[in-house]
């Protein structure tokens, strides 16, 4: 821990936002015995407690469970047909899980001492930041935290369009949804409300589902989502949006033409952009890039020395685990004494929360021969277990990507049941370097589907 404090400054640092990011900058910098202040006019926990991971989890683990019932009833418990669910209750326990986080986070704020003001900050010069009331505070440090927001095509029409954070709002399941977009946020909401009595539409601008994940992995979760019942539209173009005649509609149009139906819901998840405008970026010389992201080093740092970015304003990987990390290291090397510290972005770790989920760690088949050249992949195809006693049609799909002569795992690929919770354990042994041999080595826990990573022949 290192006391000394800048007397010519207010704080040692000041925090903007309190997501993620913020909240872990601001609580290791607190424990480093530094006086903080964080700015933050909404909630606490920033996109992933309030319209992200959280809620969104949720919602996932209730769509699972609808699945589950279909699979009981065809296990032979006497379950009803169409069980019914009252959206409305599970928003009140998904809401009061929600609001637990956030006393949570008002407790450690006050018993760390860090300062919360609820207002908006903007940057005045390198040190000086005015909140929304005219209030001005200085700090030795800053941190943008400021997170991201989902983006509305540039369309006609757009505006009849929701975005992902609306999706929080919806108090019953609507009867007909299209989704636009065929990423993570894209196929997780197609795959929820089909679970949760939708009838989902995605529209895909591209060839495949999840571009920045295994292309066999992607393939066979659009065949998963197809035998659901969600209809998949690729190479869509779309062109405009209109309200139906019935003026609570809305109707798709695309540049080849319009769809055969009218949604009641339409939602954008064509990406987020960085929540960088209006808070003095320009004025004090940080760069901006062009997804509004505030352009860091390696070391979180900007181009003006006191300033610094974490979680996804800053643009690298815009996951909520990676924006605590980042932040606990920036914290560390700042106030901690630890000049070297910094974030490590490989083999991270990352899941889409599908229907079965889809996880991977390290790189992708493409990836591993351009760095290595000298590749092997191995693969399991399967039915998990409870599917072919309930004769369901999903499968699952597992893959390791091997290098060089001695095959070290550089990379873990599955798609299937639990594999969220599976993969957490593999991302340890890809981060220190495990071989297929000591893969093959382990003992398989049977019968699971864990065990297909360590039998791959």
């Amino acid at each position: 821990m290192t006391n000394t404090r800048d007397d010519r400054y207010d704080y040692d640092l000041i925090v903007l936002g309190g997501g993620s990011g913020g909240l872990a900058v601001a609580f290791r910098a607190a424990q480093h015995g530094k006086r903080v202040v964080m700015l933050e006019p909404d909630e606490l926990g920033g996109t992933c407690v309030n319209v992200g991971c959280v809620p969104k989890k949720a919602m996932w683990l209730a769509a699972d469970l609808a699945g589950r019932i279909g699979l009981a009833r065809a296990m032979g418990f006497d379950v009803p047909l169409r069980p019914s669910l009252s959206w409305k209750e599970l928003v009140v326990h998904r809401q009061g899980y929600i609001s637990n986080i956030h006393a949570s986070y008002r407790k450690r704020l006050d018993e760390s001492g860090v300062v919360r003001v609820p207002r908006r900050g903007r940057l005045v010069d390198a040190h000086t930041v005015e909140c929304s009331d005219g209030v001005r505070v200085s700090g030795a440090h800053v941190v943008l935290a400021t997170g991201a927001h989902p983006q509305r095509p540039d369309i006609p029409g757009a505006e009849l369009g929701l975005v992902s954070d609306d999706f929080f709002n919806l108090c019953h399941a609507p009867a007909e949804v299209a989704i636009v977009g065929g990423g993570y946020i894209a196929v997780e909401l197609g795959g929820l409300l089909q679970a949760l009595g939708s009838r989902v539409t995605l529209l895909v601008r591209g060839s495949r589902l999840l571009d920045r994940f295994d292309g066999e992995l992607a393939a066979q979760l659009a065949e998963n989502l197809v035998q659901q019942g969600v209809r998949i539209e690729f190479n869509y173009r779309l062109r405009e949006l209109q309200r139906d005649g019935d003026g609570k509609r809305v109707r798709v149009l695309g540049h080849d033409g319009p769809l055969d139906s009218v949604f009641d819901d339409v939602f954008f998840a064509i990406g987020r952009r960085g929540n960088s405008s209006d808070i003095g970026l320009e004025d004090v010389g940080v760069e901006v890039g062009d997804r509004g992201e505030v352009v860091v080093d390696a070391w979180q740092a900007t181009a003006v020395p006191s300033v610094h970015a974490v979680g996804d304003i800053a643009g690298k990987v815009g996951l909520t685990p990676v924006a605590i990390a980042a932040a606990r290291h920036l914290a560390d090397r700042l106030f901690g004494g630890k000049p070297d510290a910094k974030m490590d972005y490989d083999n991270v770790p990352s899941v889409v929360f599908t229907h079965p989920p889809l996880g991977q760690v390290g790189l992708g088949e493409d990836e591993a021969r351009e760095r290595y050249g000298d590749v092997r992949v191995y693969r399991s195809s399967f039915r998990p277990m409870l599917q072919a006693l309930a004769d369901g049609t999903q499968r699952s799909l597992f893959k390791l990507v091997c290098a060089g002569p001695e095959e070290r795992v550089v990379g873990v690929h599955l798609l299937g049941e639990a594999a969220d919770e599976i993969l957490q354990g593999f991302a340890v042994a890809v981060k220190m370097g495990a071989t297929k041999a000591q893969f093959d080595a382990t003992v398989a826990i049977h019968p699971t589907s864990s065990e297909e990573i360590v039998l791959m022949r």
